[in-house]
């Protein structure tokens, strides 16, 4: 009787390793600038059959699989792109912008006939950003456009804005689920990041709670932004908030509380680390106890005790200037992972998050701020000016010379 084979396991060279993969959603983008002195409210800007002068248009590739892939290898570690574009000119642009920045493309497809994604990106001062946006391919991209070839060959993988993404959220994000299961398998530590859908769009009536309840038992680190999490496992609370906030920012009526009840959720859901992006108020995260800490693939922490039962809120970098905040999420999340995965502490991985962002807003395309790692680690440790953050919140301390805010949660608090 003949013995079965045993399936050869694949092995990967040195030159051929991969630090991470960014997956999901890519667009083209376009931002017109707007010059100073026009008027700060909306109804007064925006009227019917008038023309409004700008300025320079700047132009890239957007969405998180340039935002942050991009940001990543300025930022000195090993990427690889994983989306896909039509064979339209808007495709083609895409193809050649990461071709000129020196981007291996192989995991990046290219379909005939489907258009590409494009979006009009519009910032005018003192007025909150809007989107022009067609979805194109992200809508159609699935379980067979993952190159696992090139996954084999990382530690972490990364995709970003399924709310962007039909075939993602279809379905109770079964399509979703898919993926990540055969990435789990791999043994890859797993991350997610999201985008906030309007509630109106088919995106918006999604069941987002019960897709995230679905995926984040295979998701090891989860990256929303605070509003972007209220809206799926809050919804009520967010449409709450919002209609509260009126014309002004969303971010001005979360507390440490929100902060802490939404993360609880987040985390029996099966993710292991929540990173809750808050704009210009900073940057918050929460993880569970080392038991789940431990079972994060490839690329979990160095030192485990130092990532287990944490609760942090530290505040964002000042900027005297800000041009935009394009992409500042994405960025943010480069900024963490160039940390995290050269072996730095939770604190400084939450810094090096703060310091991209800050990079990010002071151009108005995505990627022009960045600076390179060398750089990035000399703003860091040159312990920059902070914007003020205040926690009223009972249970919070704040640490002057760590210059962080300690959560009711963290095991670390005194």
């Amino acid at each position: 009787m003949a013995t079965a084979r045993k399936k050869k396991k694949r092995r990967v060279r040195k030159s051929d390793e991969l630090d991470i993969v960014v997956a999901g959603h890519i667009c083209f983008d376009m931002i017109p600038k707007f010059p100073k002195g026009l008027p700060e409210k909306i109804v007064d800007l925006f009227i019917p059959g008038t023309l409004i002068n700008v300025e320079e248009l700047a132009t890239s590739t957007g969405g998180p699989v340039s935002n942050t892939g991009l940001a990543l290898i300025k930022y000195g570690l090993k990427v690889a792109l994983m989306s896909k574009v039509g064979d339209d000119f808007i495709g083609e642009a895409i193809i050649s912008y990461l071709r000129r920045n020196e981007v291996s493309v192989e995991g990046m497809k290219v379909v005939k006939g489907q258009q590409s994604s494009y979006t009009v990106a519009l910032s005018p001062v003192g007025i909150d950003r809007m989107f022009l946006h067609n979805p194109g391919t992200n809508d159609t991209f699935g379980y067979e456009d993952v190159n696992f070839d090139v996954i084999k060959r990382a530690k972490v993988f990364h995709l970003g804005y399924p709310p962007l993404m039909r075939r993602l959220y279809e379905n109770g994000g079964a399509e979703l689920v898919k993926i990540y299961r055969e990435v789990k398998k791999l043994g890859l530590t797993t991350s997610l990041d999201v985008s906030l859908p309007n509630p109106a769009s088919e995106s918006g009536r999604a069941d987002w709670d019960a897709i995230l309840k679905n995926v984040l038992p295979y998701v090891d680190i989860f990256l929303p932004s605070i509003e972007e999490a209220c809206f799926m496992v809050e919804r009520e609370r967010f449409m709450e908030l919002r209609k509260q906030a009126g014309s002004r920012e969303l971010l001005e009526f979360f507390d440490g509380e929100d902060m802490t009840r939404i993360s609880s959720k987040i985390l029996s859901y099966g993710a292991k680390i929540v990173v809750l992006k808050v704009g210009y108020r900073g940057c918050y995260i929460r993880t569970a106890e080392k038991e789940k800490i431990v079972e994060i693939g490839i690329a979990k922490p160095n030192d485990v005790d130092n990532w287990s039962r944490r609760e942090l809120w530290t505040p964002s970098f000042y900027v005297p200037e800000v041009a935009s905040a394009t992409g500042s999420g994405d960025s943010a999340i480069a900024g963490f992972y160039a940390a995290y995965l050269r072996g730095k502490s939770i604190e400084e991985c939450l810094e090096y998050a703060c310091a991209a962002g800050a990079q990010n807003v002071t151009a108005l395309d995505a990627l022009s701020g960045l600076k390179s790692w060398p750089e990035t680690v000399k703003q860091v440790e040159s312990k920059p000016k902070k914007n003020e953050l205040v926690i009223k919140t009972p249970g919070w301390k704040y640490k002057e010379d760590k210059g962080l805010w300690y959560g009711p949660n963290d095991s670390f608090i005194e």
